[in-house]
């Protein structure tokens, strides 16, 4: 079997430098795409809440928000007392899952 030349071995890396730039550039454009879209529809989520979206029984708690303010959204007196993994009501944090049971007779 011949051995690659010099130049041989200097293309193939020159070849392999390019493509490994090449998908760096494609691999930064796609998280910087997928975050645009991350943040386009964590708006509109927020403005979905905002105006006082029914609550779903598996309720995602978002950045501000605290158990009194979810109770109040949602109608659902016993969030605490339903979510037995909630040990201290003062320590919710975005990202926490709850479940709520919803009142349909809210005022």
């Amino acid at each position: 079997m011949a051995r690659p030349t010099e130049k041989t071995m200097a293309r193939a890396i020159e070849i392999a430098d390019t493509a490994s730039w090449y998908c760096a550039f494609v691999l930064l454009a796609l998280i910087l795409l997928s975050s645009l879209k991350e943040n386009s529809s964590s708006e509109n989520s927020i403005h979905g809440k905002l105006f006082n979206q029914v609550c779903d029984e598996i309720y995602v708690v978002n950045e501000g928000e605290t158990l009194h303010t979810i109770s109040d959204k949602c109608g659902d007196p016993y969030i605490v007392e339903e979510n037995p993994h909630i040990q201290d009501p003062d320590d919710v944090f975005p990202g926490l899952v709850i479940k709520i049971t919803p009142r349909r007779n809210k005022v």
